[in-house]
């Protein structure tokens, strides 16, 4: 500003007398000047605004995080705390099927534990080698039906692999969970959890076992369980289509999801 100044001193003031009048083109430069600065230092304030909002948005991201993981932590110290008092019970009831029936149920406790720890793992990924997980995950379930002696029931896992988006895998792990509870609830023997990539395009994920059949006209949308309410939800929720009928493999109940 300084520099201007002295320029237009030169230009305007003559050895004669004072300073002449300025040429409308230099005052229209001038008050141009003077309104881009002005711009300037508006956009600066408001950059300064928007970075306090992104201060401000990631202290509450931090917040929440930090919430989250001192919510799963209390939620699996409570699972442990399950497990150690059933454990402890079993072993001073005075009858072994009493006791047996204890340790079986802190088994299964022990396992949802695990079985959340390792949805809640999928929080910080972006995409799942699917099949990979599925086999953990029913390993889990696995170890949960073996620990029931008169069930006598196994899982096995088949298909393709595939590489999906973590925010579609975890809604497709919770509803293999109610599928599998299901069939553990309701069939026999073998259930067989299947992801298959169908001609039409997308995926399949299935889960059967060789059980009696479903009952003539069976509408899970009519269901009052709220196993097929959550899942049926949990399908809307990642766009995809629920599907009821018989397995072509073991002839026995299938439920699948179609998804994109």
């Amino acid at each position: 500003m300084a520099f201007e100044q002295s320029l237009f001193s030169r230009v305007f003031t003559t050895s004669a007398g004072p300073r002449k009048e300025a040429p409308r083109s230099v005052v229209s430069y001038e008050r141009e000047l003077e309104e881009r600065r002005g711009t300037e230092i508006r956009l600066r304030e408001e950059l300064a605004r928007e970075e306090a909002l992104l201060r401000q948005k990631d202290q509450f991201i931090h917040a929440r995080e930090v919430l989250s993981m001192e919510a799963d932590h209390r939620l699996l110290n409570g699972l442990q705390m399950i497990v150690s008092l059933l454990s402890l019970q079993s072993r001073t009831m005075p009858s072994s099927d009493a006791a047996e029936h204890l340790s079986a149920a802190a088994n299964r406790v022990a396992t949802l534990a695990r079985v959340h720890r390792r949805l809640h793992a999928l929080d910080s990924e972006k995409t799942v080698a699917f099949k990979q997980f599925l086999r953990e995950l029913c390993g889990e379930y696995g170890s949960m039906l073996a620990s029931d002696e008169r069930r006598k029931q196994t899982i096995v896992v088949e298909g393709c692999d595939a590489n999906l988006p973590a925010a579609i895998a975890v809604p497709l792990s919770l509803i293999v969970n109610e599928l599998i509870t299901n069939a553990a609830k309701h069939g026999v023997g073998v259930i067989t959890v299947r992801l298959e990539e169908p001609p039409e395009g997308g995926h399949l994920l299935s889960v059967c076992n060789a059980g009696p059949p479903l009952p003539e006209g069976f509408d899970p949308a009519a269901s009052k369980g709220l196993g097929m309410k959550i899942v049926q939800a949990l399908v809307e929720q990642i766009g995809g289509a629920f599907r009821v009928g018989r397995c072509a493999h073991c002839g026995g109940p299938e439920f699948a999801v179609a998804f994109a």
